[in-house]
């Protein structure tokens, strides 16, 4: 899927509402790119850690704690940004219910993974060149 994506520019069948984030681990210090859902939210872009609703955050949202700028491709771009949980209140409800018209039923995958956890909305800020 990342060589499909990256040899389209990401405007390939299927991959319009994605992106390739590239994070660096938090433990391996290494490079780690993953493909994630995205909407356009403004210069912002929003991605959601939904794992299907499993019980654990993704790997890619526990390498953002620990190192919140991330590399984004993204429609035939690539730049450096800045990584940051939008934290409970109306802009986040906003945010989350976007983001369940790129993944469809993340609000019961919300409700599987409510023992555990709350599902991390991710704002991605591009930085300065």
């Amino acid at each position: 899927m990342i060589a499909r994506y990256r040899a389209t520019g990401g405007t390939g069948e299927g991959l319009s509402a994605l992106l390739l984030l590239t994070t660096i681990g938090n433990r391996s210090g290494k490079p780690h790119t993953t493909p994630v859902c995205v909407q356009e939210d403004g210069d912002r872009l929003v991605i959601a850690g939904s794992m299907g609703g499993l019980p654990t955050n993704p790997q890619w949202y526990r390498n953002i704690l620990a190192h919140p700028e991330v590399t984004v491709e993204h429609r035939g771009r690539m730049f450096r940004a800045r990584a940051t949980t939008v934290p409970n209140g109306p802009e986040r409800d906003v945010l989350f219910a976007r983001m369940n018209e790129v993944i469809p039923g993340l609000y019961g995958y919300q409700d599987r993974a409510a023992p555990y956890r709350q599902i991390p909305v991710v704002v991605l800020e591009p930085l300065p060149s």
